[in-house]
């Protein structure tokens, strides 16, 4: 069996969480909490990042300090996962879905405008596969008509538009270092806070409503409730874990963008003729080879393929089903203009299985499987 997905292992990881055992402390914000905050705001110019337990909680810390409210409206796109959407229906808001591009899978940047009101309050681009969304159009409207830009990055920790680095762009963003992601923790993810406005609120989010972090950086001499708030640190133990990656983070990186051009060279004859479309990588940005996907002429052809490298032992799927067919995303959201493209292509996509140390041979097996299937 070729699984979809298999976490990275480095090997240093048993030893970094056993130090963080050692050190006494595993509740969280201790040696490597710190170590992995550090490297993200070094590595991609972000002002403040706190590792949270989950980038649904990133994403629902975000909702609060954008200050949504009951009636407020926020624009997302239905292509995406539901915590990019929950976390502001939780605040009460009212979710605006807009179209995708077909080329990228990202929000339509030229529809953004239609769907704004007097109660829009934020855009929340979904960098669909570590691909980024056409960042400049965007956060030009949000400048125009006075909105904040939340980023979901989930998908896209070490990739670039222009030069910048995903989630360092808006006025905030959110990592995931799920195990399905390039860098992991089990479960896991960060906020990023690309304005100080933001940064002594966060904290005092994050630690339950208190200003615990003051109290330990010696500013307070005890610390009180002071703010809403949950718990959102990770473990320690978590954190050391994903440590062990940050620190080659460039080879994991590398590895994966080989095997995303192996599935991407193997895959042109079949493109070329019409077969399937592949990824669309716009030159603007880098990406993180996230994923590898192809999209085939249709649903049915679709669910064929997927059957067939089932047979061969090559677990590949589907991905998001539009929020805004959801009960819940007809409840608490609506579509503006027409879905031409979210359902259409939402329909004909197929993941295939990369992670860190994929074999090679186990990429040429399954292009060979692909290019078989249609020559059948």
């Amino acid at each position: 069996m070729i699984n979809f997905n298999e976490a990275p292992f480095i090997g240093n990881e048993f030893k970094y969480i056993k130090q963080a055992i050692d050190n006494k402390k595993i509740c969280g914000d201790g040696e490597f909490t710190n170590k992995c905050n550090n490297w993200f705001e070094q590595q991609f110019s972000i002002k403040k990042v706190l590792l949270t337990t989950s980038c649904t909680h990133a994403l629902e810390m975000a909702a609060i300090l954008a200050d949504i409210n009951p009636g407020d409206e926020v624009i997302a796109p239905s292509f995406t996962f539901v915590s990019t959407v929950n976390a502001f229906v939780l605040r009460g808001a009212k979710i605006k879905f807009i179209d995708i591009r077909p080329d990228t899978m990202n929000m339509d940047e030229q529809l953004i405008e239609q769907a704004i009101t007097p109660r829009t309050k934020v855009i929340v681009p979904v960098h669909y596969a570590g691909v980024a969304c056409e960042m400049d159009t965007i956060m030009l409207l949000a400048k125009k008509y006075n909105l904040l830009v939340i980023e979901d990055a989930a998908q896209g920790v070490m990739s670039t538009y222009k030069g910048h680095a995903l989630g360092s762009i808006g006025d905030m963003g959110a990592f995931s270092f799920h195990e399905t992601k390039n860098y992991t923790m089990g479960e896991g993810g960060a906020i990023l806070l690309n304005n100080n406005n933001y940064i002594e609120r966060a904290e005092i989010i994050r630690e339950k409503g208190t200003d615990r972090s003051k109290f330990f950086r010696g500013q307070v001499d005890k610390y009180s409730w002071c703010d809403i708030g949950s718990s959102y640190l990770p473990s320690e133990i978590n954190a050391a874990y994903l440590w062990a990656q940050l620190e080659v983070a460039e080879q994991i990186n590398d590895d994966r963008l080989k095997s995303w051009n192996l599935y991407n060279t193997g895959l042109q004859g079949l493109a070329k003729r019409g077969e399937i479309e592949l990824p669309v990588i716009p030159d603007e940005c880098t990406h993180n080879a996230h994923m590898y996907y192809i999209k085939t002429k249709s649903l049915d052809i679709r669910t064929k393929l997927i059957d067939t490298l089932k047979d061969k032992g090559i677990l590949a799927v589907f991905h998001y089903v539009p929020l805004h067919s959801a009960l819940a995303g007809r409840k608490y959201g609506e579509f503006v203009g027409e879905d031409r493209f979210t359902t259409k292509e939402s329909e004909r996509l197929i993941r295939l299985p990369l992670f860190y140390n994929i074999n090679p041979n186990n990429i040429e097996f399954i292009i060979n499987i692909v290019n078989d299937f249609y020559l059948n």
